[in-house]
């Protein structure tokens, strides 16, 4: 197995103490959004042996196995992260396997570059993921019910709201959402920033379920995706819970430090909060206008003391280890590549010893047992 160096990405919305304070370090005062462990070619992990690319592509069966390999071809289809956010993130969504696809072969087929500002789709892969709380966690997740959403924007008492939530009232709730959703996003500009200024300062007065948006409204003064962010269900993620964020769902993550694991893929398309192109038609096309509970996620123990956290893609599965001090030693060898993150205490395996922040790669098949006195997430794939 192979020790982790891992690149710590400074996004503007990062925190600047959180990734710091896990891994022992000084903070530089500048924001440490994410850090990437994995094989993506925009950042992949490095070793003594290489990059986690390199290592992969000497010999993937080697690395990966054969079964994942005749499943998702000869790369890792995951991509595992430490997210610290300090601020909001875009609102986003990501397409399903067809819709990326087809995306990224249309603009392929028209020419654009992948490096374009304008460009949805860097990949033909979906983008699945689940975020799983280290702290307090704050979120948006999903549509909320029509008239929920109606009585919060109601509650405002700003009259150019007033549409919108006459809209919320209509049936059916999917199309009352997508009108609405395509309203905010189409209006004029220096009305919505009107709209949003006075929202904000009725947010502000109001505080109680309000004060999430007032936050967001600080960060992103004007953006009409401060008015779309009340669409959607606030959620606060305690300690060891997790949101997953299928196809089609719009989220964005507030606030907290979590593990975040998704499908290896860079599509994004976004509906606001973000001073970057937001391509309203193909959101619409991709959106899935459903209101639901967002469903918080607890793992599920195994009697070998594995915490699974549950969810319907084969890309990943995520899995977490309290070890207690003196609890024994935990058989951790599987016929899928591993990558495993030590978040508390240590962790020892091999002869290894992994403190919080620090993982390291495991190939297919090769013998792992874990021990010691701390938290370790487990990252692998279903096959």
């Amino acid at each position: 197995m192979d020790r982790l160096d891992n690149t710590v990405r400074p996004y503007a919305w990062g925190s600047p103490t959180a990734i710091p304070h896990l891994l022992g370090t000084e903070p530089t005062g500048e924001p440490q959004a994410e850090m990437w462990m994995g094989a993506h070619p925009g950042a992949p992990s490095r070793t003594p042996r290489g990059t986690l690319v390199e290592i992969i592509e000497r010999d993937p069966r080697h690395a990966l196995g054969a079964a994942a390999v005749d499943r998702f071809g000869p790369r890792l289809p995951f991509l595992l992260k430490l997210l610290a956010a300090g601020a909001p993130l875009s609102l986003q969504v990501h397409p399903d396997l067809t819709q990326a696809k087809e995306g990224y072969e249309d603009e392929e087929r028209r020419g654009i570059p992948l490096d374009a500002p304008h460009r949805n789709y860097k990949d033909a892969n979906h983008k699945p993921e689940l975020i799983c709380a280290l702290t307090e966690f704050d979120g948006l997740c999903g549509f909320r019910d029509p008239l929920r959403a109606a009585d919060l924007l109601d509650g405002l008492g700003v009259d150019s709201l007033k549409p919108y939530v006459d809209l919320l009232h209509a049936r059916p709730e999917e199309a009352a959402l997508r009108e609405v959703l395509t309203a905010i996003l189409t209006a004029d500009p220096d009305e919505t920033a009107a709209t949003v200024s006075a929202a904000a300062a009725a947010c502000d007065r109001l505080g109680g379920d309000y004060a999430p948006y007032a936050g967001i409204a600080h960060h992103y003064p004007g953006d009409p995706g401060v008015i779309a962010a009340m669409l959607l269900n606030h959620v606060r993620l305690q300690p060891g819970e997790a949101l997953f964020l299928g196809a089609g769902i719009p989220h964005a993550y507030l606030d907290g430090l979590g593990v975040e694991i998704m499908a290896n893929s860079d599509n994004v398309l976004r509906c606001g909060l973000t001073p970057k192109h937001v391509d309203v038609p193909e959101l619409l096309r991709i959106v899935r206008f459903e209101p639901g509970d967002p469903g918080i996620l607890r793992p599920e123990a195994s009697p070998d003391g594995e915490e699974v956290y549950e969810t319907p893609i084969d890309e990943f599965r995520l899995s977490r280890y309290v070890l207690p001090e003196g609890g024994g030693t935990h058989d951790l060898t599987r016929s899928t590549p591993q990558i495993l993150l030590c978040t508390a205490g240590t962790a020892r395996t091999g002869d290894l010893e992994l403190t919080p922040g620090q993982s390291v790669f495991v190939p297919a098949g090769e013998h792992t047992r874990v021990s010691g006195a701390g938290t370790l997430f487990r990252a692998t794939v279903m096959v």
